[in-house]
Order: C-alpha cells, then structure tokens, then sequence
C-alpha cells in the first residue's frame, strides 16, 4: 500500500548549520502531490511546502524540497535554520485518482502513514 516514511529521529543543530529531513514514500499512483508540515510549539500544523511532477523543486522561506521519483524521495532541506525553526516537521503523501469518461476527477485519499521529525537547534 501506499506509505511515507521519515527516517530520522531528533536532530540538534547549531543555528547557521544544514537541516536536512529525509522522506521516502511508496505509491501505486504516478500522479501524487507531496508535502511537508510544520508544526510548531503551541500552534496549529501549518503547510510548508507542496511537491508534485510539475513542481519538484518547492521552496519557501528558505526551506526547499526536492522530489525524485527514481528513489521515491521528497527531502527537506534548509541551507542555515534558525532557532525559530525548531519544530515538528510531517512528510505526507496525498494522491490524484484520474478516472474515466470525459476527463479527470480529483480525489485527494488523504496523508498516509506519518512519522514525525523533530528539529530541535542549539544556539
């Protein structure tokens, strides 16, 4: 079935430092969106980026991530976090069902499985 799949635990760095998030997915659709959440400390989750075939270098606010199909991966990366990046940050996988007789239907399936990252900054 269809899965993400976020591979580190809590990462420390030191402000100025590489944040980089590794997230693998599985899907038996070609046409899926990928995201990445952040959640921060006493607020709601709120969207970050949105990856698709159309768009598989999404950057916001520093942060960009790179989506390649031949190894099924959306990494997030940010080239100098600061401490207000420290955050749960949620790798999820919502697909695009096309169905037949004049044209597409979109149905969104919702986010798979997510496991959660943490950064956690050092000053």
């Amino acid at each position: 079935g269809d899965s993400v799949n976020q591979t580190e635990g809590p990462v420390t760095l030191s402000e100025g430092a590489l944040l980089t998030l590794n997230c693998t997915y599985q899907t038996t659709y070609s046409d899926s969106y990928h995201f990445w959440y952040v959640h921060h400390l006493n607020k709601a989750p709120q969207l970050l980026l949105k990856g698709s075939m159309t768009n598989q270098r999404p950057e916001h606010e520093g942060f960009q991530a790179t989506l390649v199909n031949s190894d099924s991966s959306f990494h997030l990366q940010k080239w100098a976090v600061q401490a207000s990046d420290s955050a749960v940050y949620y790798c999820a996988l919502n697909d695009t069902v096309r169905e037949g007789c004049g044209g597409a239907e979109h149905k969104p399936k919702g986010s798979r499985r997510l496991k959660a990252e943490r950064g956690i900054f050092s000053p």
